[in-house]
């Protein structure tokens, strides 16, 4: 097999979320395979202190998030000023809000599908035109989750419901743009190691309980790790991928499985 197909050097690629978990994994390991990268997010600090962490070079910074079309828009025009043209995307970015529905306030809810669903929708509007645009194909990754598929009992109904938006969201967008060779699929994890989950993975009553009662779902039994992603991210990113889109890739250890 040629491994030039796997490639995403010279690749112009925009994160959202790039200053979370997830996202600063795949800035630091698609840096390193030589890809362009536009890094962008609200926390200025994680942004500045990832880019120095990682040496990254050359990188077209917007301390934003996907709040509106102007915010979006910011940042498909700093990747097209800093490297000329864009050749993929990963929206990383996301939020979660847990309560009982009869305990939620709708702002709340909103909120989680403005920081899910919306956002990954304008990012892809945004950059859609340009990939339009440019004429070449391109390809976009949507961060979703288990939970896009799978209910909780736990008070997930707007994290559940926004995951499932973008599910549906890469699903129409490749069946829209599929012609033009632009390809749109999303990444659903289950737990993965992060601000938000690192109490899981300790080791006390509470973590070891979490586990224990999880891992009995989990074949692979443990939580995943960010940089579990990274191959499948540059499989997704690069030409490898060129007949693969409209999927939602389950990388939760089996636990979709079960």
């Amino acid at each position: 097999m040629n491994g030039t197909r796997f490639s995403v050097r010279g690749k112009s690629i925009l994160i959202t979320g790039a200053s979370g978990s997830l996202g600063g994994v795949a800035a630091r390991e698609l840096a390193q395979a030589g890809a362009l990268l536009t890094l962008t997010g609200g926390n200025a600090a994680g942004l500045a202190k990832l880019i120095d962490d990682a040496g990254i070079e050359n990188a077209a910074v917007v301390t934003r998030r996907t709040d509106t079309p102007d915010d979006a828009q910011a940042m498909v025009d700093a990747a097209l000023e800093r490297h000329g043209r864009l050749d993929g995307v990963l929206v990383a970015s996301g939020m979660n809000y847990v309560a009982p529905i009869t305990e939620m306030a709708v702002d709340d809810f909103d909120k989680v599908m403005r920081g899910n669903a919306r956002g990954a929708w304008l990012v892809c509007q945004a950059a859609g035109r340009v990939l339009l645009r440019q004429g070449d194909g391109g390809s976009i990754v949507l961060v979703s989750s288990v939970r896009g598929a799978l209910g909780h009992a736990s008070g997930y109904s707007a994290y559940c419901a926004s995951k499932a938006a973008t599910d549906l969201l890469a699903k129409s967008l490749a069946a829209e743009w599929g012609e033009y060779g632009i390809r749109v699929n999303a990444l659903a994890p289950t737990v993965f190691r992060s601000e938000l989950t690192e109490w899981m993975y300790a080791d006390d009553e509470r973590g070891r309980a979490t586990r224990e009662s999880m891992f009995s779902r989990i074949p692979l039994r443990r939580f995943a790790e960010p940089e579990d992603f990274v191959g499948a991210l540059i499989y997704l990113l690069s030409d490898a991928s060129s007949f693969f889109t409209g999927q939602v890739m389950y990388l939760d250890g089996g636990y979709t499985a079960c």
